[in-house]
């Protein structure tokens, strides 16, 4: 490894990095006494470019590893394959945050904001790339510390300073339960890769400490994929942070989460690594010791993906604000996508069968796409949405289901969109949200056969058909309730536009889906 070697595989990231640079130059330095909206469609305008470039930084590197060790065999970090497909997907869903905040009025320090959300997209990237405890844990305060600041951005919220403190309080004390999970694991093992870590300690056997690091390390990371019993900071946050910033909350920070958590399956309970698997000891050995070391750590993931689901979709009935019913859908939602994570054929029984036949590990390579198609077309459902409720709410003044009455007549178009979003996450077909749904149950139903994985799906399907009624509930107010202010609601046309767009993508990839999943499969 050299300096070379670690340039070329972060260069996304510093595309970014370099490109909040500029924005903080252009807006604080040359456009200081511009007018606001000029401000706002520079930095936006020059954010938009450096999450292009930074694109075209992914596609230039293809699939590359920047290594350590002797003979180069440990992984610091990672490009191309679900990598890659996950940082696509963050710069994609950061430019559109940012061309969401044109008309914007929540804040004048427009720059500031552009560049901390580069600088945590950033973070973004280089969770999804890396392959060390150290590495991530480093690409998750980067992307923590953006988020808390863009929580705390409506200076003139008190809803705003609010979120922002109790959701800092909450990533502090999560980040500590993760620091104390990884120090266990470097503890037992002496290394803090991925790869050695699994090699490790299925070597060694099971113990007290190894179960003690499991939890400390789930207990971290679902808090920021707001999982129960993780969850309680998520409602508020998305209530109280400026839209844009709950926009990218809900989509970026899922992103980059559920990609970490694909890495960690892929290296600790999924596949054992070919090279280390086979160094000195038998792959069948191998694989029947593995099992024997790492049988609980998916069982403490499905409870939580049950507890998710069950309580995100029940809680959101209660919900009169839009801002708080999308922070427990995406509770529920986050439930769902763990699921596809946490089965696998040892906890349903078929823990014998599968170690006897090594290829069976490369099976579950479809529920990992499944989960990358979810966390994709999610968060790209729910940018979107915030968009709709980021223009109700600066023409109402607020974002209660109220707000929504007669969107139809104040605006068809925007009433549209937010149709599309809505019945998109709830699962309908031929929308996109309904063949995520369709993966990924049919990924854990067709690969992880059992009575527990079965359940699980049924309860899912349930849980989604409760999920319809509260999307409904402001639907109906778009369209079917009688309203007393029928006065126009003006869009800018950027993000008019981007709504459109999104909108279209949304029902294109419902009436297309393979194209998406073949793109994953085949990057």
């Amino acid at each position: 490894m050299n300096y070379f070697d670690l340039f070329r595989v972060t260069l996304p990231e510093t595309v970014l990095e370099i490109a909040a640079l500029l924005v903080l130059v252009g807006d604080l330095g040359l456009l200081r006494k511009a007018a606001q909206n000029v401000r706002l469609a520079v930095a936006a305008s020059l954010g938009v470019v450096g999450c292009v470039a930074a694109l075209v930084a992914v596609q230039f590197e293809g699939a590359q590893w920047l290594s350590f060790g002797k003979s180069g065999d440990f992984t610091l970090l990672a490009t191309g394959g679900f990598v890659g497909v996950a940082q696509i997907g963050i710069l994609v869903l950061t430019a559109l945050t940012l061309l969401l905040l044109f008309d914007s009025v929540f804040t004048k320090h427009i720059g500031e904001f552009v560049a901390v959300v580069l600088m945590a997209a950033a973070g973004g990237l280089l969770i999804a790339a890396a392959q060390d405890l150290l590495v991530i844990f480093i690409g998750l305060e980067l992307l923590s510390l953006g988020l808390y600041i863009l929580t705390a951005f409506a200076k003139n919220s008190g809803k705003s300073a609010e979120a922002a403190i109790k959701y800092y309080l909450f990533g502090g004390m999560s980040a500590a339960f993760l620091l104390f999970g990884f120090s266990y694991f470097y503890g037992l093992t002496g290394t803090t890769n991925l790869q050695l870590i699994q090699y490790r300690m299925t070597l060694a056997g099971p113990s007290p400490l190894l179960y003690v690091a499991w939890i400390l390390v789930v207990a971290g990371l679902g808090f920021k994929i707001a999982v129960v019993p993780f969850h309680l900071w998520a409602p508020d946050t998305y209530e109280g942070a400026p839209a844009p910033a709950a926009a990218f909350i809900a989509s970026v920070s899922k992103v980059a989460s559920f990609a970490l958590l694909i890495t960690l399956a892929a290296n600790w309970w999924l596949q054992p690594s070919g090279n280390l698997a086979t160094a000195g000891y038998a792959l069948d050995q191998f694989l029947r010791a593995w099992y024997k070391t790492w049988p609980a750590l998916g069982g403490t993931l499905l409870v939580a993906a049950a507890a998710s689901m069950v309580l995100g979709n029940l809680a959101a009935l209660a919900q009169t604000s839009v801002r708080r019913l999308l922070a427990y859908s995406a509770i529920a939602h986050a439930g769902y996508m763990l699921l596809g994570l946490a089965t696998h054929p040892v906890f349903a029984g078929q823990g014998s069968a599968v170690a006897a036949n090594a290829d069976s590990f490369f099976t579950t390579l479809r529920s990992m796409e499944s989960v990358l198609f979810y966390v994709l077309t999610y968060g790209l459902t729910t940018v979107g949405a915030f968009g709709v409720v980021a223009v109700v709410e600066r023409a109402a003044g607020s974002d209660r289901m109220d707000a929504f009455l007669g969107l139809n007549k104040r605006n068809p178009l925007l009433a549209g969109v937010l149709l599309i979003f809505f019945l998109s996450l709830a699962g309908i077909p031929p929308l996109v949200g309904f063949w995520a749904k369709f993966n990924l149950f049919a990924a854990v139903l067709g690969e992880h056969a059992g009575a527990v994985p079965f359940a699980l799906v049924c309860l899912a399907v349930a849980m989604s058909a409760v999920s319809l009624y509260y999307y409904l509930q402001v639907l109906k107010r778009a369209y079917v309730m009688p309203a007393a202010d029928l006065s126009p609601i003006k869009v800018h046309p950027v993000v008019l536009a981007v709504l459109v767009v999104i909108a279209a993508a949304v029902v294109a990839l419902g009436i297309f889906p393979t194209l998406l999943g073949a793109w994953i499969q085949g990057f």
